[in-house]
């Protein structure tokens, strides 16, 4: 707003005669109506224009299979190179604002504004659309997050029904991603649903590293991929 000739003096006066709102501190907006996380996504990728994506659960939960997951939506999780201002966390919403390290799984997002192909959606009640990860890149997202934030039967459910992946996008997102521990997550669900693109996947282009990771204590031990996985999911 400054660069727009809006002083910090106007701004104030402009608060106070009720044509803005000032929701946060060095936070404006026009609307009368209630604020919600949606709008407050598409000031930052539209307005702020800053590299951030919406991802993992959240996008998930948006582009439909929240039926697998929690019914209650507490987080938004965000994903992209740079951290989001810092305001975000004094917005008065019923959510808070998750920031992931995109360059931590992805580390080719440096300087880009997302990945090659993500999903454009529009709200009937806002005036842009919000970019949301694409599912195969939200469900590596969500693996990511096993085992201390997401539980492994949710994510199981979750996986079961993920059976309209595109074969070629996961190809690419599997070569590209840098956690050796999603990788062989998301091989050992591929594999325990047999959904039909896992026989399209070409694993010997995927770095799946060496030795065990323990994931689960006093779990079983995947012999294909030499992670631990609770019992009841092992065999």
């Amino acid at each position: 707003m400054e660069a727009h000739g809006y002083s910090s003096a106007l701004r104030s006066q402009y608060v106070r005669a009720g044509w803005l709102e000032s929701p946060a501190r060095r936070v404006y907006r026009r609307s009368r109506a209630p604020l919600t996380w949606p709008q407050v996504v598409i000031s930052l990728q539209t307005v702020l224009d800053l590299p951030l994506t919406v991802g993992g659960r959240t996008a998930l939960e948006q582009l439909g299979y929240a039926h697998y997951l929690s019914a209650e939506m507490r987080e938004v999780h965000l994903y992209g190179p740079k951290r989001p201002p810092t305001w975000l966390d004094s917005l008065p919403l019923d959510v808070a604002f998750r920031w992931h390290n995109s360059l931590r799984l992805f580390p080719g997002d440096a300087g880009a504004q997302a990945e090659p192909s993500p999903v454009m959606v529009s709200a009937a009640d806002l005036s842009l659309p919000i970019r949301y990860a694409s599912k195969e890149r939200a469900a590596l997202e969500l693996l990511d997050e096993l085992p201390r934030h997401e539980s492994f039967h949710q994510v199981d459910a979750l996986m079961e029904g993920l059976s309209d992946l595109s074969p070629r996008r996961l190809q690419t997102l599997l070569e590209t991603c840098a956690s050796v521990k999603v990788k062989r997550l998301f091989l050992f669900f591929a594999d325990r649903h047999r959904h039909a693109w896992r026989s399209r996947l070409d694993v010997t282009r995927v770095d799946l590293g060496s030795g065990k990771r323990v994931l689960v204590k006093g779990g079983t031990l995947d012999p294909g991929y030499h992670i631990t996985v609770p019992s009841d999911l092992a065999g």
